[in-house]
């Protein structure tokens, strides 16, 4: 999606469907079918991944009858590109990176560049990056990236879904795919893709926003974003549920500028959003965030910042942090790559208050905020908080919190 499509501190994951161990699926192959391994069960995936959590889940994509140029694997645990990481063959390696938005943004977009850049450097890798990438050329962006020749071609977010279905043209034939999938792509079996769940992230962040409202007896608030579609009305949606769970009249003024990345058109909603009187914005958005948070800072409105920690920021300053970065989540991959046993045709969905990311943080909290919402957060991971519920968004599909 936008800036989910969207970490620095590498967090990895054990989850056998995505790495080359044996796993036991737990649904038939005429739906998307789900495993999970824990670190105490997929020994040789926390050696290989160096696991910091137990509860991924890993879906799979509809049954194939065959793995993607004759990669070895099934539908259910994925297929194994021969040669990881060297794919092609050719002595070296290069990670192809194609991003909608400004690579150095200091933000979501950045982040992803960088875990790969970090990643190359210590094992002698190349980095091939193309950035600014509008959705109407991402499929001819990716065309262009595999006649280079990389063993990996990264999506960094999935608002550049078009390019998917090139990775099983020929030209980017024995080519791995990694999607960064926000809150989830339609599976294929010729990529891995990483996402997580809307009402968990929009949800918590509501509940942080509504800390600071209820404290600064706030009661409207301000969500600009890109375009107006699913994955931006939901996270709205939900982000509003979890501001009312605690300021019952609260109102949302919402704003779509149709670009993630224009800076005078995001500033312009913010404005007319301040006309308005809100009190506080969530800027849900990609290289124009900073803008955003900058016009907010004149005005003394508290901002939310999307994807990364800016809490340490020093100019401008973010009031709340809701963290779900791609840097984060592209590691999970870049480590069983390296190693071999990555696997494409299955997605690594991660959790609120079970994995450490995505997750919510007040960055300056008063009294009994910040206990108020780590209590949250727990409660969904539990889940005896239920945000799919809570939000109508009902997107937890086979996923059962707690189990």
């Amino acid at each position: 999606m936008t800036i989910r499509g969207k970490r620095t501190a590498a967090v990895t994951v054990a989850m056998c469907a995505l790495i080359a161990a044996a796993c036991s699926s737990t649904k038939s192959s005429s739906a998307p079918a789900t495993t999970s391994a824990t670190a105490s069960s997929a020994t040789s995936a926390t050696s290989a991944t160096s696991a910091a959590s137990s509860s991924a889940t890993a879906t799979t994509g509809a049954s194939a009858a065959a793995g993607p140029w004759g990669w070895p694997g099934d539908a259910t645990t994925g297929y194994l590109a021969p040669n990881e990481p060297d794919v092609n063959g050719d002595g070296k390696v290069v990670i192809g990176v194609i991003s909608p938005g400004d690579t150095h943004d200091h933000g979501y977009y950045e982040s992803f560049v960088d875990e790969a850049n970090a990643f190359a450097k210590t094992n002698g890798w190349q980095v091939i990056t193309v950035d600014k990438v509008p959705d109407s050329q991402a499929a001819q962006a990716a065309r262009n990236l595999c006649q280079q020749h990389p063993d990996m071609v990264a999506i960094a977010a999935s608002e550049l879904k078009d390019a998917i279905p090139v990775a099983a043209e020929p030209v980017c034939k024995g080519t791995v795919w990694y999607v960064a999938g926000g809150q989830g792509v339609n599976q294929t079996p010729y990529f891995v893709q990483t996402n997580d769940i809307a009402s968990q992230d929009s949800y918590a962040a509501g509940v942080a926003t509504g800390l600071l409202m209820k404290a600064a007896n706030i009661t409207k608030a301000g969500f600009i974003s890109g375009p107006q579609a699913s994955f931006t009305t939901n996270f709205a949606k939900g982000w509003e549920a979890g501001i009312k769970s605690l300021v019952p009249n609260e109102t949302t003024v919402s704003t779509y500028t149709g670009d993630f990345n224009d800076t005078a058109k995001a500033v312009e909603a913010y404005t007319a959003q301040k006309s308005q009187g809100i009190g506080i914005v969530y800027p849900y958005l990609g290289g124009a965030t900073f803008a955003v948070a900058a016009a907010a800072n004149k005005d003394n409105v508290p901002v939310l910042t999307p994807g990364t920690d800016n809490c340490a920021v020093p100019s401008p300053k973010f009031a709340i942090s809701v963290i779900f970065d791609p840097g984060t989540y592209f590691a999970t991959a870049l480590q069983p790559f390296k190693d071999g046993k990555l696997k494409v045709g299955v997605a690594l969905q991660f959790h609120m208050g079970v994995d450490p990311a995505p997750t919510v943080k007040i960055c300056s909290p008063t009294g009994d905020q910040a206990a108020t919402l780590a209590q949250t957060i727990k409660d969904i991971g539990t889940g005896k908080l239920r945000p799919d519920q809570l939000t109508g968004l009902n997107d937890y599909g086979s996923y059962t919190p707690g189990a």
